[in-house]
This record gives structure tokens, sequence and C-alpha cells, in this order.
């Protein structure tokens, strides 16, 4: 009997852990995140050793809402409010990647949410500069990537079709919302030599690189996405 019930008691720890995976602590996350990178991003392909790094010094977690953290190292994307998600961690591995950043670099991030992929970026490169349009999602990332000690990233309330021209030129831009067309001001901010990834479309959306370079700009498709629409100035158009 003693046994039934102590295997009885384990089993409903275990429940008690997944419903409820925000009282886990920190440390318990290590293997969720070791697993998640070795069998899910490493298996679809990104290779970049910072990237991989990162994605497992992150703790992702700490960007979900309680109600989803039993679910935060899942390969999906999953609410944070106001209709808006945080991105699933292999796109963001894909996007981080692609944006081909190093520690010398500044990087703007057009849609800041969750303030995941900010963490993400701000882990590799110099500075990130990054823009929300939705002013509560923009105050609660900042206040957990204060909390995380993060301090080279710099929020800001804003639409993210303009930029920041302010503190442009920059390395790199990644953008997590999809305008149906790539914005102009986006690719003027661009430094020769800079790169974009962003989604574009409505219906169908195509993740793209763009690399802006003295003779021009070059646009690479890459793999079919799903981003909820870009908002504000974007929508006018």
């Amino acid at each position: 009997m003693a046994s039934r019930e102590t295997a009885l008691f384990v089993l409903l720890l275990f429940v008690s852990i997944a419903i409820l995976g925000e009282d886990m602590p920190d440390t318990a996350r290590n293997d969720e995140r070791d697993n998640l990178v070795a069998k899910t991003i490493e298996k679809r392909g990104i290779s970049d050793p910072e990237v991989l790094r990162t994605m497992r010094a992150v703790h992702r977690h700490r960007f979900v809402p309680e109600d989803y953290r039993g679910l935060a190292y899942a390969d999906r994307p999953l609410p944070i409010g106001h209709e808006q998600t945080i991105s699933q961690p292999y796109i963001v591995a894909l996007m981080t990647e692609l944006a081909d950043v190093d520690s010398s670099c500044r990087v703007l991030e057009i849609g800041t949410g969750s303030g995941y992929q900010t963490a993400v970026l701000a882990e590799i490169v110099d500075s990130v500069y990054s823009i929300e349009i939705l002013c509560p999602l923009a105050e609660r990332a900042k206040a957990i990537l204060d909390t995380l000690g993060y301090e080279n990233i710099e929020i800001k309330c804003g639409d993210g079709y303009r930029g920041l021209p302010e503190f442009a030129p920059f390395d790199a831009i990644i953008v997590t919302a999809a305008p149906e067309e790539i914005p102009k001001p986006l690719i003027e901010q661009l430094k020769i030599g800079g790169k974009l990834v962003i989604p574009v479309g409505s219906v169908y959306q195509e993740l793209k690189t763009v690399v802006k370079t003295e003779e021009g700009i070059f646009t690479e498709d890459v793999i079919p996405v799903r981003f909820v629409p870009m908002t504000g100035k974007a929508q006018d158009r």
C-alpha cells in the first residue's frame, strides 16, 4: 500500500509540475532547453555555434505567460496576450542565424513582443534596439529583460515600419511581424553589407533575407512562415 501511495504521490507531483511549470526553478529547465536544441533545432539544420549556445542559455519560460510555462520548451509559438505570440524556438534560431551577426554588431529588432528574440540577440551582439507598437508588451518585455540583467538592449514603443532612424545604421535588422511588402525605411537604415531578415506577405508569407550592397539590394526567399501581421503604417499601405 505504501509503495502504491508513493507512486501516486510521484505521479501527482509530475502532473503538477507539467501544469504549473512556473513553479519549477530555472535550473530544472536546463535539460528541457538542451533537449529542445539537440532534438529539434540542430536536427532542423541550425549549425552556428553561437546561436546554439544562446538558445541553450536564454530561459524561454521567463518570457512566456504563467499559464503556458509548462509548454515553454515545446517547439511552437505561444500566446502572450494582445493577440500576439512568442515565436517558436526554431524560427528564432533560424532568423538569428540568417542575420549573421557577431559581438561587434548593432541590431534593430522590429516587434519586441515577449522579448525572447531580443534576449537571444543580446547574448550575441554588442547592442539591440527593439521597437514594439503595443506599449503594454514593450513595458512588460523591458521589465523582464531588466530583471534578467541585460544592459545592451534599448526598447522603444512605436511603429516598426519606420524603424529607428536616430540609431541607424544597423548591421542587421530582424522583423517579427509580416508586412505585405518590405518597408523602404528599413532598407535605408541598413549599413552597406547589412542584412534584413523579414517575413513578407498576408495570406501566404515567405521568410526573406535582404542584403544591402553598393550595387543594390539582393533578396532571397528562405521558407514559408506564419507571423502576425505588421500593424501601423504597414496596414495603411
